[in-house]
């Protein structure tokens, strides 16, 4: 017997939250392309009309499960006048948001609609951050993101591995390092 599909019963109506949770684990389980609304309504056990009281389209969910994910980045923002500390800290924590969901990174590329909200807000940040030590700050926030971009999605070849991750967390730390001491001579 198929369980009932649509209205949920009075009082375990569906929940952004709980919405947001499925839709990154369905996201991480199936790959950018296995996040549709149809997809999701049916891991939910309803209809996909219901999906658009809480959000308006796929773009705007990859802009909600980009702010659950990508949130903690600039928690706790260090407002120092020593801004390299505070580069290496939120691209730190941006690398590890990404190799945790490395196919909501993907997707989001797949979907420029989808690059606001916080994701927009740490791009600003580090860009105000790297013009108080570069001349050339867009540059270097490009080569710092995509370095964290990178190194991100190939933490997946080391999924499970923990050895393998503890390597490329280290490799990764080391050459941002290097980035950013070159980036202190230009």
């Amino acid at each position: 017997m198929t369980s009932l599909r649509g209205r949920p019963v009075r009082g375990t109506g569906l929940s952004r939250d709980v919405l947001i949770a499925t839709a990154l684990a369905l996201l991480d389980e199936r790959s950018g392309t296995g996040l549709t609304m149809r997809a999701l309504a049916s891991k939910l056990n309803v209809t996909p009309m219901s999906l658009y009281h809480h959000v308006e389209d796929r773009a705007s969910l990859l802009r909600a499960l980009a702010d659950r994910v990508y949130g903690e980045v600039l928690e706790g923002k260090d407002t120092s006048s020593d801004h390299l500390p505070e580069v290496r800290r939120v691209l730190q924590r941006y690398y590890e948001a990404v190799a945790r969901h490395p196919q909501l990174t993907l997707a989001i590329f797949s979907e420029p609609r989808a690059f606001s909200g916080v994701t927009k807000e740490i791009t600003a940040h580090l860009t105000a951050l790297l013009s108080a030590l570069s001349s050339t700050p867009e540059i270097w926030r490009d080569i710092l993101i995509d370095h964290a971009h990178g190194s991100g999605l190939a933490r997946v070849s080391a999924s499970g591995n923990r050895k393998e991750t503890a390597v490329l967390k280290s490799q990764y730390s080391q050459a941002l390092d290097c980035l950013l001491a070159r980036m202190a001579e230009v």
